[in-house]
């Protein structure tokens, strides 16, 4: 697994942002298109829009905010979909929030540094296990 930082999609683009992901539901406001530098838009790995409206961005709702998009990743497909995308590159997760530590791409770079881990560990596992199957007996 490529490594994942997260930075505000206002911010100009740098040398080392590699894949710049774009992890908003909605696109940035005042941003043209044109001068974003985004690579590419997962539109539904963002909160859903009723967890995003709850949210508000209030620091006093971010360790249940926190608990509650973890809920929804967890069978939310576009995991998969930027997992593969990032596959073992560097990416930058863009959002557009004002605060840069309370905000839906903070927790959603955790969770994909711990997805890939945990399938890292898996796919290991398994082929350990297929070693052991195809080894002939004796």
């Amino acid at each position: 697994m490529g490594s994942i930082e997260i930075k505000r999609v206002y911010e100009p683009r740098s040398r080392g942002d590699g894949e710049r992901i774009l992890v908003d539901r909605l696109w940035p406001r005042g941003l043209r298109k044109a001068d974003a530098a985004i690579d590419l838009w997962i539109k539904d790995i963002a909160p859903t829009p009723s967890l995003r409206t709850w949210f508000d961005h209030r620091a006093d709702r971010f360790d249940a905010f926190q608990r509650r998009y973890r809920e929804e990743l967890k069978s939310n497909p576009a995991v998969t979909e930027i997992l593969e995308a990032i596959g073992n590159r560097k990416a930058t997760l863009l959002y557009a929030a004002h605060d840069e530590a309370i905000n839906h791409a903070v927790v959603l770079a955790e969770f994909l540094k711990r997805a890939a881990t945990r399938g890292q560990r898996r796919n290991k596992a398994e082929r350990s296990l297929y070693r052991l199957k195809t080894i002939p007996s004796k």
